[in-house]
């Protein structure tokens, strides 16, 4: 048997963030329909390095794999020097079952499927027209997130707030030269939020950073740091006074924003307005108002790593690239 191998440079010439928001946002459509298979997330914390470890699998139905990804964050590793994510994807022919191909990315499909996540919830949940877009956080994924948000709304100014200044003038400069268009820097996460039509929140924070009275009405927020118990990002008063959809209700309720909201005793889990995926699929509403404030809390589903492993691969397949190890 042979296994097709790609590697992290191989991958990211095989998918854009383009494709990758076309193969999410048909993903989600699919689990609103309940055409996928997909398994609980497989969790590990490694507490004394500050890591944690996050596997998750999928199938959509009728395609020609299935797929699991393990995914790794790593908070103490720039001390070391290295990035603080890795991971990689073993997909299966979802016709013999038999290994297919190793994408060992470095994570990057992750990264690139959660920011085309963020991207299709701004999509279905946004005003179509947003004056400012506010970044929390100024880590890998607060670049995927801007750059895909930015295939699906045109804001006139872009703001990111860290707690750590330095950072967040980095990632403006950066950002501001990838893009070629200025990004600002706010001092403070409640100017930020208080300014901004639209924000992504990226951290790996454990308490709440952005209160219920600071958020205007109109706004629309998507939550994806909360993906592991312990994670937080929102006051939990503040799901309460917005339309709140989720990736994945059983999820959510055990590692998501709504988990601390639940168990705060400020909403229950009939409060959530929908699934994103019952939204992609047409079958419930996403915003109705432009004065009201959507909420997106995204634990991250395994489907989405399917669709884009799916996509990699057969572009792999139809234009021979990566190697082959025999087994």
């Amino acid at each position: 048997m042979r296994v097709r191998i790609l590697d992290e440079s191989q991958t990211r010439g095989l998918i854009s963030p383009e494709e990758a928001i076309k193969h999410c946002r048909e993903a989600f459509a699919k689990l609103g329909r309940n055409e996928v298979e997909l398994p609980d997330v497989l969790t590990i914390e490694v507490k004394e390095r500050h890591g944690e470890v996050h596997g998750k699998g999928g199938y959509l139905h009728g395609t020609p794999y299935f797929s699991i990804k393990v995914a790794t964050g790593f908070y103490e590793n720039p001390k070391l020097g290295l990035p603080v994510t890795s991971g990689g994807v073993w997909v299966f022919s979802a016709v013999t079952g038999h290994l297919a191909a190793m994408i060992l990315d470095n994570g990057f499909l992750t990264e690139l499927r959660t920011g085309a996540a963020g991207a299709v919830a701004a999509d279905l949940l946004a005003r179509a027209t947003v004056d400012t877009v506010g970044i929390v956080g100024a880590g890998t994924q607060a670049r995927f997130q801007l750059e895909a948000l930015l295939c699906v709304r045109a804001p006139r100014t872009i703001q990111v707030w860290n707690r750590h200044q330095p950072r967040a003038a980095e990632y403006a400069a950066e950002m501001s030269g990838r893009l070629g268009r200025p990004v600002l820097v706010q001092d403070t996460v409640r100017g930020l939020v208080t300014s901004s039509d639209l924000i992504v929140t990226t951290t790996p924070s454990d308490t709440p950073i952005i209160m219920a009275s600071w958020v205007k009405p109109g706004t629309h927020l998507t939550a994806m740091g909360s993906d592991i118990p312990y994670k937080r990002e929102l006051e939990p008063a503040l799901l309460r006074k917005a339309k709140l959809v989720v990736d994945r209700l059983s999820q959510c309720l055990t590692q998501g924003e709504l988990h601390h909201a639940v168990a705060a005793g400020v909403i229950a889990a009939s409060d959530v307005h929908a699934e994103l995926g019952q939204v992609a699929a047409g079958l419930k509403a996403g915003r109705t108002s432009d004065t009201e404030i959507t909420i997106a809390d995204l634990t991250g589903v395994g489907v989405l790593d399917a669709a884009v492993a799916n996509a990699v691969v057969s572009a792999a397949e139809s234009r021979g690239v990566g190697r082959w190890l025999e087994v």
